[in-house]
């Protein structure tokens, strides 16, 4: 009787029935059981398989195994499901192909060695359908399309799928920094990937966290608001106790020699799960409110009502207009309109917004149409509501928009207060705020640049100048 091969039977059956037996058996160097990580990595997945989860977000430091789990995965799917599809998606086609040509390999790989395990000992009968054999695209035998691999530059035409596998969009810190990039990635998952998920389908997202607006992140806010049943796995290779998650695949020692060569925010990215846009954004913290400034009697203390509008230059860009209070030279952000819609819809949004705000004085840039953009609110505020209160003033703005945003950072940071719940009431206001980038491309800039314009208006040094307002 030969014992190996009793033992390896054994470990064949545990393998069919337990993921993680199947990843020890193929690869039982990297798999051992006293790497506690790896072993709730596997049972995440194949809880996330058996449970009613629809989605799981997988972030694990570079080396520790997201990828391979994900590729032995399908495996283990695919030879306990003969008729489940699948579609992967990487940053391009030749990950993607290299990924699906792994999993294929493995499938129809041939025993050699009676004591070395292969698939088809643990999945017997499951093999590559004989000319449906494609790197990218494949099918078992008794099934029909089972793998599509592909990548924001493939296409997923024709094909659905009940797994589907997003494993590291991202290439670099500059796309992590590019807004067009993400945004790109997002359309690609939304419009592509998701509309080919069959229902009661599941999907994977393996990603370093290398933004806040990155396809990890928008998935997680997106799925949470639809109620959708999310298993998030977030890794760090540093633990919080100042060990290492596994101490043989990176050493405290390495880990600083990385971080030291790649920088704080990228090691952060890479091996902490900590979104590269925190470390680099413009605006590190902003000073809020629970209530205006007020006398014993409770009325409020505002010496002046302003208001600030950056109109848009574009289509693509937001109109800007904020209502601020101003006591001791600080300023009280009160209302906010942030929008896309054209001027017939902001023209008379703006006038109401100064008109129930009480609003002394509008500063409204002249550029790119704005002065047309103040007469007419200038007009809707006579004409609807009889009012000559606000002095509606429109000038010129010729400084370099970049420059005046970083140089007035600080300023708006130490004297610009926010209601409490300002997340709440003006979302993408808020969101255009906090993820603003000092260095990279951002998608859009109109908030930072109204809100600079607070800044510059208020003096900073000499307080605000403060105007008779019109009809008084």
């Amino acid at each position: 009787m030969d014992k190996e091969l009793i033992t390896l039977g054994a470990k064949i059956e545990l393998a069919r029935r337990e993921f993680f037996f199947y990843c020890q058996l193929k690869a039982p160097g990297f798999y051992q059981s006293n790497r506690k990580y790896l072993v709730e990595l596997c049972n995440d997945f194949q809880q996330f398989l058996e449970s009613d989860d629809e989605v799981m977000i997988l972030n694990l430091p570079p080396r520790h195994g997201k990828s391979r789990t994900a590729g032995l995965f399908v495996e283990w799917v695919l030879g306990r499901d003969h008729t489940a599809k699948i579609m992967t998606g990487s940053y391009n086609e030749t990950l993607s192909t290299m990924f699906s040509k792994n999993v294929r390999d493995d499938i129809q790989e041939t025993k050699a060695d009676q004591y070395k395990p292969v698939f088809s000992d643990v999945f017997a009968g499951v093999r590559i359908k004989q000319g449906d054999g494609a790197m990218n695209l494949w099918s078992l035998e008794g099934g029909y399309n089972n793998y599509l691999a592909t990548s924001p530059t493939g296409t997923a035409t024709g094909f659905g799928c009940s797994l589907m596998i997003i494993d590291d969009l991202i290439k670099n810190a500059q796309e992590a920094y590019n807004a067009d990039v993400l945004e790109k990635q997002w359309d690609w998952f939304t419009n592509t990937m998701f509309s080919r998920l069959e229902e009661g389908g599941k999907i994977i997202i393996i990603m370093t966290r290398w933004a806040t607006g990155d396809l990890a992140g928008r998935a997680l806010d997106h799925f949470k608001e639809a109620g959708t049943k999310i298993r998030h796995i977030s890794m760090k290779a540093l633990q919080d106790d100042g060990t290492m998650l596994c101490p043989e695949i990176l050493s405290r020692r390495s880990y600083e020699t990385k971080k030291k060569a790649m920088g704080a925010d990228i090691a952060s990215a890479n091996y902490q799960q900590e979104p590269i846009d925190l470390k680099g954004r413009l605006y590190s913290s902003f000073k809020t409110y629970t209530d205006i400034p007020r006398d014993e009697n409770g009325n409020p203390l505002f010496t002046r009502i302003c208001n600030y509008t950056d109109t848009a230059d574009t289509g693509e860009d937001y109109l800007c207009s904020i209502n601020y209070g101003i006591y001791n030279n600080e300023a009280y952000i009160l209302d906010v309109l942030y929008t896309k819609e054209p001027m017939e819809v902001t023209e008379p949004a703006t006038a109401q917004m100064l008109h129930d705000g009480g609003v002394n004085t509008a500063d409204i840039e002249s550029n790119n149409g704005g002065r047309g953009f103040a007469r007419s609110v200038e007009r809707i505020l006579a004409e609807r509501y009889g009012s000559n209160r606000c002095s509606v003033r429109w000038f010129h703005q010729s400084k370099n928009k970049q420059a005046r945003i970083l140089s007035n950072a600080t300023w708006v940071m130490n004297h610009v207060y926010y209601p409490v719940n300002w997340r709440d009431c003006w979302p993408e206001y808020y969101d255009a705020m906090i993820k603003y980038q000092r260095e990279g491309k951002n998608a859009h800039d109109d908030a930072p640049d109204a809100t600079t314009g607070i800044a510059e208006k208020m003096e900073k040094k000499g307080g605000v100048s403060v105007l008779k307002p019109k009809g008084r």
